[in-house]
C-alpha cells in the first residue's frame, strides 16, 4: 500500500460513523458534467440533499446514511465548481438552480424531499417557492438568510449597484480564469478549513480533505473552482430569499446554530420572525455551530426524520 493510501486510511478510522455511497453517477446540466452520490435503496422515496459553498457531497458521508437508514433514496450532487463536477464560466445562483433540477429529474418523477444545508438550503428553498411541484417537504440546515444590514435604496442607485455587481463579478471570473487552488499537506489542507470552521474536530477535518481535495505531484489541492468566493453566487442577494419565503408552500423545517461562523449566514431567530411559511417550523440549536449536520448528526437525522414522519 502506498504512503499516500496509508494516509487515507489512517484517516478513515479515525472518524466515526462514516459510509461510503451505495452508488456514484455523473448527470449533464446544460453540458456541466455533475457528479453525483446515493445511499439508501433505489426503490425508496427521494431525498435530494444539497451542500453549502465551498463544501462537497461526500461532507454529507455521516449525515446521509443516518437519512438513508429512515427509509429514503438519498441524493446529494457536487455542485458545478466543486467537488468532482465541472468547472463553468457561469456559476450562478439560476445556474445552481439548473442543475439541481437536472439532477433531481434523473432521479425521481415524484416530488422529492429536500434538505439543503447553507448555501444548498437557499438554493433548495427558492428552488421550492418557485416549483413546489417537485418538492414534498422541505429542511433548510442553517441556510436562512438575516435582514439586510442597510436600508432600502431608491431604484436608480439600486441599478447602478446591480451593475457594478455584474461588471465586478465578471472581473473576477475573468482574473481567475488561469489560477489554481495552493497545493499543501493533509494537514496543512486540513488546517487551513479549520480557520473557517474552528468547531469541527481535526478528525473530520483531515477527513474533509480525503473527499474533497485531490492529491499531485504537488501535494493535496481542493477541488475548487479558484473563481470561487464566499458570497459568489453572481448577482443575487441572500436576503431576497427571506422577502419571499413565506411564500413558500411544501411543508417547512428550519433548523438555526445559534453560534455564530465564518461560513454561516448571521441569522438569528429574531430575523426569522414574521417570515417562515404558514405552519412552518423552527429549531434552534444551542452551543451549535454552521455545521449542525456534522457537530450533531444523530440529532439533526433525528429532527429531520421526525418531521418528514408527520407532515408526508
Amino acid at each position: 500500500m502506498s504512503g499516500q493510501a496509508d494516509e487515507i486510511a489512517e484517516v478513515l478510522a479515525a472518524v466515526e460513523g462514516v459510509r461510503a455511497p451505495d452508488r456514484r453517477r455523473r448527470v449533464t446540466a446544460d453540458g456541466i458534467d455533475l457528479a453525483v452520490i446515493e445511499w439508501g435503496a433505489e426503490d425508496a422515496p427521494p431525498l435530494m440533499l444539497a451542500h453549502g459553498g465551498f463544501d462537497f457531497a461526500a461532507t454529507f458521508s455521516r449525515f446521509g446514511p443516518l437519512l438513508a437508514e429512515g427509509g429514503y433514496r438519498v441524493v446529494a450532487w457536487d455542485q458545478r465548481g466543486h467537488g468532482d463536477s465541472a468547472w463553468a464560466f457561469s456559476s450562478t445562483w439560476d445556474s445552481d438552480l439548473r442543475d439541481a433540477v437536472a439532477v433531481i429529474r434523473s432521479t425521481s418523477d415524484r416530488p422529492a424531499v429536500f434538505v439543503g444545508h447553507s448555501k444548498g438550503g437557499g438554493l433548495l428553498t427558492t428552488l421550492a417557492g418557485c416549483r413546489p411541484d417537485l418538492c414534498s417537504a422541505l429542511v433548510n440546515l442553517d441556510g436562512l438568510p438575516s435582514k439586510r444590514p442597510h436600508p432600502d435604496v431608491a431604484d436608480h442607485e439600486r441599478t447602478r449597484m446591480l451593475a457594478d455587481d455584474l461588471a465586478g463579478w465578471l472581473d473576477h471570473r475573468r482574473r481567475a480564469r488561469e489560477l489554481e487552488r495552493r497545493p499543501g499537506t493533509l494537514d496543512e489542507l486540513a488546517a487551513r478549513r479549520g480557520r473557517m470552521n474552528p468547531r469541527l474536530p481535526m478528525e473530520w477535518l483531515r477527513f474533509l480533505v480525503t473527499v474533497g481535495a485531490r492529491h499531485d505531484s504537488e501535494g493535496w489541492r481542493w477541488k475548487l473552482d479558484p473563481a470561487l468566493r464566499f458570497g459568489g453566487f453572481g448577482p443575487w442577494r441572500p436576503e431576497w430569499m427571506l422577502y419571499r419565503l413565506a411564500g413558500v408552500t411544501p411543508p417547512f423545517l428550519g433548523v438555526l446554530g445559534l453560534v455564530q461562523e465564518e461560513m454561516g449566514w448571521g441569522t438569528t431567530p429574531e430575523d426569522l420572525e414574521g417570515r417562515l411559511p404558514p405552519g412552518g417550523r423552527l429549531v434552534t440549536l444551542p452551543d451549535t455551530g454552521h455545521f449542525v449536520h456534522i457537530e450533531r448528526p444523530v440529532e439533526v437525522a433525528g429532527l429531520v426524520l421526525e418531521f418528514l414522519g408527520e407532515v408526508l
